[in-house]
């Protein structure tokens, strides 16, 4: 059994944030349960995600491996006293509406803890449940921009750079699967549900623990990072350089070292804590021109081989071919019914005992409709007045 075998997960999130964090209860075994629209959770339609035609793409099968499908229209009364006899055999509920949102379609806390009190039920916002930016949409750049992170990164004298990857998401997915974890583990030892609030605005603050650390308590002010200077508070050289042939990133090298590697000798006489702040300029410029002299690997088999800090700045192309990643098997591959072979990130934990896995593909829309109503003992005359009624959805109906 997987470590979250036997828990239940009832997943009603859309976009990236709670869906990532509900896949992830999934990959360690849980049965998670997508509980979306009668018309599919908007992700499935989204262009950008390279919309296939059967209700699904890339974005959508990247974030719902390892759940089950039930599409019902809360909405409807019927609907929702179904997801309210599903909540009766469910540890963890999910969901990232706005705040209110829930409470008006009657799945906010308080109601399902009145039918489950040992619930651990999950609520995501953009930030927060109350206060001034309550009802604001929590997109991910959005809140980058909002969480000081954005601040800081791009040329001093231009616009702010935002990260090419959703972090905010990122970030407020596992922030919200810790929060399940330690939420079961709190039930396991008292009996005790609980209401675990995550908002997107937190975890980006959370996330830069050290350095608005060193700006509140270190009086340190906030500034730009650039390429050659890849963090404010780190003294140079610490960075991204261009080579011949492409570019290549140095953090904490010893000067002198780098002096005879390079064959730069304006570095030999420096130190790194007496001038990797006070002669940074100085320091990044020697470096930058030393090294665009020769390729990556050339600079890479002579920096490792003089144990200095090194790595090659690779694209996803070179990722999925790089062989540290193929030895720790970051991809997984399996097959999907309508979209044939896929490949996707797989996962950042390995357990000798219990490991992750993919035992089931991304649901289609409603594709577990009809089991789960079995398994709550919901009879087939019934199923299928509530399919006539629209009240539920079922695979390819």
């Amino acid at each position: 059994m997987n470590i979250l075998g036997g828990y239940r997960v009832l997943d009603l999130s859309v976009a990236m944030a709670g869906p990532l964090a509900a896949m992830r209860l999934g990959d360690l075994g849980a049965d998670v349960v997508k509980v979306e629209p009668v018309t599919g959770e908007w992700q499935r339609h989204t262009a950008a995600g390279g919309a296939t035609g059967n209700e699904i793409n890339a974005s959508f099968l990247s974030l719902n491996r390892n759940k089950r499908s039930l599409a019902v229209d809360l909405k409807s009364d019927a609907g929702r006293e179904l997801l309210y006899e599903l909540v009766r055999t469910t540890d963890v509920f999910l969901q990232n509406y706005r705040p209110g949102v829930a409470a008006r379609l009657g799945v906010d806390y308080d109601t399902l803890r009145a039918l489950k009190p040992s619930l651990v039920y999950v609520s995501i916002s953009g930030y927060g449940e109350s206060g001034p930016y309550a009802e604001w949409p929590g997109q991910d750049l959005l809140v980058q921009a909002m969480s000081g992170a954005l601040f800081s990164a791009g040329r001093p004298d231009e616009p702010p750079v935002a990260a090419p990857y959703f972090l905010a998401d990122a970030v407020t997915a596992y922030s919200a699967f810790e929060g399940v974890l330690a939420a079961l583990l709190h039930r396991e030892r008292t009996g005790e549900g609980q209401l675990v609030q995550v908002n997107m605005l937190d975890a980006v603050i959370a996330l830069q623990m050290q350095e608005l650390s060193v700006h509140t308590v270190g009086g340190v002010p906030q500034t730009r990072s650039e390429e050659v200077h890849a963090h404010s508070y780190i003294r140079a050289p610490y960075g991204i350089f261009t080579t011949a042939d492409g570019y290549i990133s140095l953090a904490f090298a010893n000067l002198p070292v780098l002096a005879e590697v390079l064959d730069a000798p304006q570095l030999a006489g420096l130190d790194a804590e007496r001038d990797g702040f006070a002669r940074r300029d100085e320091i990044a410029a020697a470096v930058s021109t030393a090294l665009r002299r020769e390729t990556t690997e050339h600079w890479m088999l002579k920096l490792r081989e003089r144990g200095v800090w090194c790595g090659p700045v690779l694209s996803y192309d070179d990722v999925r071919t790089d062989p540290q990643v193929l030895h720790n098997e970051s991809f997984v591959t399996y097959e999907h019914p309508t979209e044939g072979t896929v490949t996707t990130p797989g996962f950042p934990y390995r357990f000798s005992r219990t490991p992750a896995d993919v035992h089931r593909p991304a649901p289609l829309v409603g594709e577990h409709t009809d089991e789960l109503l079995a398994e709550l003992g919901i009879s087939p005359a019934t199923r299928q007045a509530l399919l006539d009624d629209g009240a539920v959805r079922r695979r390819n109906a």
